[in-house]
């Protein structure tokens, strides 16, 4: 009786002595996401799939200014042995450039006939949802009404010399934005937009920075992000949104959607394409619409608005992402060119 006693305890101590060895675990199923979502916009989402799946999300961010770039950089230098399983991109380029390397694998997304072809492949590699919208935020103390700039070209008046902003358009939204109009316009019409732009214009260096100054009235407008413009005007503070070129022959507003890439080779493909169909559903757009980021849902399913659009819907720029991605090292040259040195 007592050596079974002994034996007994001997068995109900092993996994504690194994669990503190680190040789015994219950290991679930996990995605790994590298995010280039702020991780305050982002971590909710995934802590809610979690609860809502069981599979662990293990979650890569990086820093500001340049994290989309360090993220592609580090699934490039990863292809043959990818860590990362979804790309959740903030922006749409480089996940075309992921395309291009072939290093995105293809899924047919149940919700994919909820969203457009323009944010979209037509091969299943990406899916585009909750897009940031490029707006001119404008400090209204500085500015009077009947002088609110409605259009980018107002970033280039020369009467508002010193007094506009933009951030620098190396990185980001404002690359992007730039590699976007050299598809639209031609080389020699966008260059000499930037040109005019950057005479004119304070560089500073990200679209947070931008809002910031013109909240605090050190810049009377200048071009951002939507989520950025939100969180000044949340603060109280004297600014208002301003969705440029909405005339009827104006060029329209730039949405900029959020993307997502499931990498080719990577260790826990079913968990990352649950991941994609549960990010691609109207609850998440609705809850990335209504949250402190004020995303602009795509998925036509969705009637709740962003919380930072107002009474009339925003015109979209007709943008041609692949084309502007085929412009991409074009576009970068030349805004490097003339802004690296700033």
């Amino acid at each position: 009786m007592k050596a079974a006693n002994h034996t007994t305890g001997l068995f109900l101590l092993c996994p504690m002595i194994l669990a503190a060895a680190g040789c015994w675990s219950q290991s679930g199923p996990k995605v790994v996401v590298y995010t280039a979502l702020d991780q305050e916009f982002s971590e909710p989402i995934f802590r809610d799939f979690e609860q809502e799946t069981g599979i662990k999300v293990e979650a890569k961010y990086d820093v500001e200014s340049t994290k989309t770039v360090s993220l592609v950089n580090a699934i490039i230098q990863e292809k043959n042995r990818p860590r990362c399983d979804l790309f959740w991109n903030n922006e749409i380029l480089h996940t075309l450039r992921l395309e291009k390397l072939d290093l995105l694998d293809t899924y047919d997304a149940p919700a994919a006939e909820n969203y457009a072809q323009t944010y979209r492949s037509a091969s299943g590699t990406w899916y585009g949802f909750a897009a940031r919208i490029r707006v001119l935020i404008v400090n209204t103390n500085l500015v009077a009404e009947d002088e609110r700039p409605a259009s980018i070209h107002d970033l280039t008046d020369p009467k508002w010399k010193g007094k506009v902003g933009l951030a620098k358009p190396l990185f980001g939204t404002t690359a992007t934005h730039g590699a976007v109009l050299f598809a639209a316009w031609g080389d020699e019409e966008a260059q000499d937009f930037f040109r005019r732009l950057k005479e004119n214009a304070q560089v500073l260096s990200g679209n947070k920075q931008v809002a910031l100054a013109v909240g605090r009235g050190e810049l009377a407008f200048g071009l951002t992000d939507t989520d950025d413009a939100i969180i000044e005007r949340d603060k109280g503070l004297p600014v208002e949104i301003v969705y440029p070129d909405q005339g009827e022959d104006g060029l329209g507003a730039l949405f900029i959607p959020n993307t997502l890439g499931l990498i080719k080779g990577s260790a826990n493909g079913e968990s990352a394409r649950r991941l994609v169909d549960y990010l691609l559903s109207g609850e998440v757009e609705a809850k990335l619409a209504q949250g402190d980021s004020a995303q602009f849902p795509l998925n036509s399913q969705v009637s709740i608005r962003s919380r930072a659009q107002g009474d009339k819907p925003v015109k979209h720029m007709e943008a041609d992402f692949p084309a502007a991605a085929d412009k991409w090292e074009t576009a970068a040259k030349s805004l490097r060119d003339e802004f690296a040195t700033d």
